[in-house]
């Protein structure tokens, strides 16, 4: 495996925290949230990892430096313009790969059992699998619509409606993808996944599929989304490695 952790975002939801700091570098209690995504990778043995930086990038680079202290190996990718999250991760892994690639954001907050999804993936087949959390009020979020087998069938981009009582597969921005797919993300300009790369695979026939992941994910967008995450791991709905202050307020 070799995996991609997205971190060239600006964060602008998250101003002022991120005036002066990359959003995969705000601190979730103790430590900078892109270190529980190194974490993860590492208990998962997904050890060759490419990271995109474009904001700040130095604050990440000198933090975490050749990812050793985690066990894994850490190259980063820098943009020189932002190229969207598609074709920062084409210019992260140079179109030379024949691994299946993970892909990640470096400012979210997640345990899910990448392991069992990778395996999922390959039995399927997919050429593309998107990890899927199910939730009751989708706004803000891209829904996608699967079919029986996992099959997705459809994408509804940020609905402004939903119906009460409701559950709702949304986008949780981790990526499962072979190789392949990189030839359908041009080289030249920005492209994103889910606005542009998923809705044209569909659209090709591509074997797309969706995976509802168990487990906690939170994107960590927003002021709110920033303290309510940090609540959660406090009160224990997030399986990591906390440290000792936190688990005795338990």
């Amino acid at each position: 495996m070799h995996a991609v952790i997205m971190a060239g975002g600006r964060g602008t939801r998250l101003q002022p925290l991120t005036t002066r700091v990359p959003k995969p570098m705000l601190q979730l209690l103790d430590r900078p949230m892109m270190e529980y995504i190194l974490e993860l990778l590492a208990i998962h043995n997904v050890r060759k990892i490419a990271v995109t930086v474009c904001y700040l990038p130095d604050a990440i680079r000198e933090y975490f430096g050749d990812g050793s202290k985690w066990g894994v190996n850490l190259k980063y990718q820098e943009e020189p313009n932002p190229m969207g999250t598609a074709g920062g991760v084409k210019l992260a892994v140079h179109n030379n790969t024949k691994e299946t690639l993970l892909v990640m954001s470096g400012d979210g907050l997640t345990d899910f059992n990448l392991s069992e999804a990778v395996a999922i993936h390959k039995q399927r087949g997919a050429m593309a699998t998107l990890l899927l959390k199910k939730v009751h009020c989708p706004l803000g979020y891209g829904v996608v619509e699967i079919a029986e087998n996992g099959k997705i069938v459809r994408f509804v981009e940020k609905p402004k409606t939903w119906t009460k009582g409701q559950s709702y597969c949304i986008n949780t921005g981790i990526y499962i993808l072979e190789p392949r797919v990189l030839d359908y993300i041009p080289a030249n300009r920005p492209f994103d996944f889910g606005h542009e790369l998923f809705p044209l695979l569909l659209q090709e026939g591509i074997p797309l599929f969706g995976y509802e992941a168990e487990g906690y994910w939170s994107d960590v967008g927003t002021l709110e989304q920033y303290y309510q995450s940090q609540i959660d791991m406090i009160q224990g709905k997030v399986r990591l490695n906390l440290p000792i202050e936190a688990l005795s307020v338990r």
